[in-house]
Parts: C-alpha cells; structure tokens; sequence
C-alpha cells in the first residue's frame, strides 16, 4: 500500500473507465461522516486519503455525470488524453483494462508498469489482449516486495533492436 500511495501521490490525475472508477469509488471515496469504515486498516488509510483528494478523469459515454474529485471525459479519447498530456505537471496514471487498451493502440502511453503477483488466478482478463501492433519495452524501474511482488516499469522503446 505504501508503493500505491507514492504513485497517487506522483500522479496529478487519474484518467479512468467507467467501471474501474466506479470501483475505485466505492472502496476508497471517504465517507461523508470524515470517518472511514471499519474494514479499512489503518495501513490502507494514507492510500485512501491519497486517491480520494486526486483528480480524476473519466472516459464514459453512459454516465451522465461524475463527482469525487472528478470529471468526465467525453468525445474522442484520443483528442481528450493529448489535451490532458499538455497540461504542465508529473503525468497521468491510467487504470482499468479497456482504456489502457484503447490509449496503448493510440500510442499515447509513455509508460507502463505492471505489478506481477506471485498468484496465478487462471481466469479474468487478459491484459492488453488484441493490441493492434506489437510494443517493444524496454525496462527503466523495478521494486521487489516482501510478499514476493515486483513491481516493472517500462517506456516504450524508441527503437527496436
């Protein structure tokens, strides 16, 4: 949770699906009462206080509106992330399966990481499965973790060899 925490802290935004927002929402938004719920430990709490006060971005054509510190993103993606890419500061961070999809086929992920549980579920989605064209990465970061994760970083290659 401390890694996660960092990364939102890094992050100016959020730029989110409809379902990965609102699964983010629905565990990390903190309630109105200030107090959050008795299942969060208190190790997952600076996490939670991170992502609620980050601005986030949604892409959806079936919400009719969005709150917790966040925006909808409607019409091309593609034209809406450029946009946001230019703004001044750190960068964005992309969450879900179907948008980061979308943005790698589009080219517009700078960077990816992808943190490898030591777990092998044998169902759920692939991901990145069906990108229209193979991207070559090439490692700039790693971390290891006591429970045996790894967390990888990757920028696109300028160049294959």
């Amino acid at each position: 949770m401390r890694y996660w925490t960092a990364e939102m802290e890094r992050a100016d935004a959020l730029l989110l699906g409809r379902v990965t927002y609102e699964m983010m929402e629905s565990a990390w938004r903190q309630p109105v009462t200030g107090t959050w719920p008795d299942w969060m430990g208190e190790w997952e709490i600076p996490f939670a206080e991170a992502i609620d006060r980050t601005k986030k971005y949604v892409v959806s054509s079936t919400l009719s509106g969005v709150d917790w510190n966040a925006e909808l993103v409607r019409g091309d993606v593609g034209e809406a992330v450029e946009r946001l890419k230019r703004e001044p500061g750190e960068g964005l961070w992309v969450g879900g399966v179907r948008l980061p999809h979308a943005l790698a086929d589009l080219g517009l992920i700078d960077e990816y990481e992808f943190v490898v549980q030591p777990v092998l579920a044998g169902h759920g989605p692939t991901l990145l499965a069906g990108l229209g064209e193979r991207i070559q990465l090439e490692l700039v970061d790693r971390d290891e973790f006591r429970s045996g994760a790894v967390a990888l970083r990757y920028r696109p290659a300028l160049h294959v060899t």
